[in-house]
């Protein structure tokens, strides 16, 4: 968006005859446009539920990889949670269809972003009619557009440069039609494939994506995360600037850095990679194991890289607290596996939130888990792509898969949504470094003066400081 800059004391173009015409056309726009969206994406669902069932009943084999492409493309480049959702699914084992997953995952974040007269009027609707006043420049188009809003650079009167997020208009009611479609695409697989319960995967979706709309509790989220980190150096987090802000526009410092792909084309040393990888694995972790909190968007358009390599930390919308019982279950599970201890490890489970689990449901659970703790469970230097490469890991999810379905299915508990998306969506980032790094160590650093009781009273400590709200940490510390 070079050149993009625009000087607010110097315009004079339009009119408000020309904003309201403007607004109609948008509004028109808008309904039609949404009607138009969901007749593609109900039309592809209702094809799916004909096709399943001719599956099914009729022994029919359906084109899922076709199928699939269609419901992408019907999803594809459009603004609103249910791409937001679409692509979390894609991270999720077993959420989905492999063929499903496949295609959903190449759904790009970035969508259109809104046109500069309608991006005014919201401007103007969200800090009142001389917002203009407030600032010395404000970039016309946004600098990133993605599912929910988009953010704009600007420069305030004391030179300060911003990073300014403006929400969509009609987000409350675009998720709940949204969920809905949601909704039926879990039913349909349901019917399909009995392997995964998806009903509280939908449950949490649901919670996070409403809560992804209250800036003011984003607000919270960065403080939070501002008093978890304050001891990491290794990371930069945005000031919040509560007298440029609102519900629906959420204002910080602006972070200048470098995203990890453009930095990786630059032909970093195995040395600054590695360094990379450990700061990222703090910024994601010391939270969660110090204080029961997870970032669970580590998608790459949410932070870059500083000159010297430390972390840019700029989207605090995907933030969930987790009960002490559960964060010392992801504990008690490594110590499982790496001491063959079956007892602990149903106690593991049994502290996440599984219930009625037998031997079978175990030993299949287990491995997936050997899987995904492998890179822990060694005290030595080591490449996580050796053991998380693609086949690999799509022939033992398919065998996890199978076994699953074979004994019934199990239903995930929720927090596995964002606690998977986070670790997912790591593994690739540290695979796309090409780390090698001793991750045994970059682990008992964390839990070894692990303490329950400890995390609890930093929580609901680092919580109160933050602003968020007390009952929401005694509802998340007593969820079963």
């Amino acid at each position: 968006v070079a050149g993009a800059g625009y000087d607010i004391r110097h315009d004079r173009r339009a009119g408000r005859v020309v904003l309201m015409a403007e607004q109609g056309r948008r509004d028109t726009g808008r309904v039609g446009g949404r009607i138009r969206r969901y007749a593609r994406v109900t039309g592809t669902m209702t094809g799916l539920a004909a096709r399943m069932a001719g599956e099914r009943y009729l022994g029919i084999e359906i084109d899922r990889s076709k199928h699939a492409a269609d419901l992408r493309e019907a999803l594809g480049g459009l603004k609103g949670p249910i791409m937001k959702v679409a692509q979390i699914l894609s991270t999720i084992p077993d959420a989905l269809p492999p063929e499903y997953a496949d295609e959903l995952a190449s759904l790009q974040a970035d969508a259109p972003a809104m046109g500069w007269l309608f991006t005014r009027r919201r401007m103007a609707a969200e800090l009142g009619p001389d917002w203009q006043q407030k600032l010395t420049s404000f970039t016309r188009e946004a600098v990133s557009a993605a599912s929910l809003g988009q953010v704009h650079r600007a420069e305030d009167l004391d030179g300060n440069i911003l990073a300014m997020k403006l929400q969509y208009p009609d987000m409350a009611s675009a998720i709940d039609a949204d969920l809905r479609q949601l909704r039926l695409v879990f039913q349909l697989y349901e019917r399909y494939d009995s392997a995964i319960s998806t009903g509280d995967i939908y449950s949490e979706l649901s919670e996070r994506l409403r809560e992804e709309l209250d800036y003011r509790r984003e607000a919270a989220n960065l403080a939070l995360y501002h008093h978890m980190l304050r001891d990491e150096s290794c990371v930069e987090l945005p000031v919040y600037r509560p007298d440029l802000s609102s519900d629906r526009l959420l204002t910080m410092s602006w972070l200048d850095g470098t995203r990890v792909m453009p930095f990786l084309e630059t032909n970093p040393s195995q040395d600054v990679r590695n360094e990379i990888a450990r700061n990222m694995f703090r910024v994601w972790y010391v939270p969660f194991y110090f204080y029961g909190v997870i970032h669970g968007d580590p998608h790459l358009g949410n932070y870059s890289l500083t000159d010297d390599n430390r972390i840019n930390l700029m989207d605090f919308g995907s933030i969930r607290l987790f009960r002490p019982s559960f964060v010392g279950g992801v504990i008690d599970l490594y110590r499982a596996l790496r001491d063959n201890d079956e007892a602990l490890a149903v106690h593991a489970y049994e502290s996440w939130g599984f219930h009625g689990l037998d031997r079978e449901a175990i030993e299949v659970l287990n491995m997936w888990a050997e899987f995904i703790y492998a890179p822990l469970l060694e005290d030595r230097v080591r490449p996580i792509q050796s053991l998380r490469n693609g086949s690999a890991g799509r022939e033992l999810a398919g065998k996890v898969h199978g076994e699953l379905k074979r004994i019934g299915g199990i239903r995930p508990p929720r927090e596995f949504v964002l606690m998977d998306r986070a670790a997912v969506g790591l593994g690739s980032v540290f695979m796309h470094l090409g780390a090698e790094v001793n991750w045994h160590t970059l682990f008992h650093d964390l839990i070894d003066d692990f303490d329950r009781d400890m995390l609890a009273t930093r929580q609901r400590e680092a919580a109160a400081i933050a602003g968020i709200p007390a009952d929401l940490v005694h509802a998340e510390d007593a969820a079963t």
